[in-house]
């Protein structure tokens, strides 16, 4: 299993919480006196079927230069967007592929694991999602985007397996659909009018919103559910840096949060 890692800046501009940080991309921003880029990768080499390690960064060998910690991961220059990383990406090193964000410290094996184990054999991909009371239950105060469905809301994870070749259908819908990512509604509408109208009226499952989009993307998906609040926790803003220090032992980096056995998490 080779897992992606993307950590280039989105379009091309320095972020400002790196700028605020004195570094120059924003996985590099020190979590818990950690950077965020070495939690996730490290996450990815505790996690049993992962192999390859691929880190995507503009510049790779001058912006990771010094940086221990990576000497096993395979670098590769980023793409102008976080789609075309991994279309390029998946054209090199081929399914099976995970793909994460290296803005997530709070990733963990047991997350990966998730969803290696729980995606359909069937799926040529799979996206890992998590419900609202989920996240909510383990921290009440972060903010995110939903997406509210018939069935329920959920946040994305930033966690994605490409499974089988198929998937490269899935990669290049992600294209246009990476521009509309924090609009709900202009995602919908690029499944068509009928299914904007259902998502507008609350009649739209989630599984009616994947049979869509595997019309378009001639590839069966399958979205995994995550047990995990802290899955769904990205460091976009500073709010998420001191809540992402605060669900993290400073000492040894591990996450203080348990899957509970209803599907929701509170913080250990």
């Amino acid at each position: 299993m080779t897992a992606l890692v993307l950590a280039g800046q989105r379009g091309g501009m320095p972020d400002p919480m790196a700028v605020a940080a004195g570094v120059s991309h924003k996985a590099l921003l020190p979590v818990a006196g950690v950077p965020m880029l070495l939690r996730v990768t490290a996450a990815l080499r505790a996690t049993p079927g992962v192999g390859r390690i691929i880190v995507a960064i503009e510049h790779p060998e001058a912006t990771l230069a010094g940086l221990a910690g990576l000497e096993d991961v395979v670098l590769r220059p980023a793409g102008a967007s976080p789609a075309r990383s991994v279309a390029a990406a998946f054209a090199e090193f081929g399914a099976p592929m995970l793909v994460t964000a290296a803005d997530a410290p709070l990733l963990t094996p047991a997350m990966v694991t998730r969803v290696l184990s729980a995606t359909p054999p069937q799926a040529a991909a799979a996206a890992a999602v998590a419900r609202d009371r989920t996240v909510l239950a383990a921290f009440p105060t972060t903010r995110r985007t939903w997406l509210r469905f018939r069935d329920g809301a959920f946040s994305g994870c930033n966690l994605f397996l490409l499974a089988a070749p198929e998937a490269s259908g899935v990669v290049a819908f992600w294209q246009r659909l990476e521009q509309r990512r924090k609009q709900p509604w202009a995602m919908m509408r690029l499944l068509g009018p009928l299914l904007l109208l259902r998502f507008v009226l609350g009649r739209l499952t989630l599984r009616a919103a994947l049979d869509a989009l595997e019309r378009r993307c001639g590839a069966r998906l399958a979205a995994v559910e995550m047990p995990f609040g802290a899955a769904a926790v990205d460091v976009d803003k500073p709010a998420d840096l001191v809540l992402a220090e605060a669900a993290l032992n400073p000492a040894g980096g591990t996450l203080l949060a348990v899957p509970l056995r209803d599907g929701m998490a509170r913080p250990g």
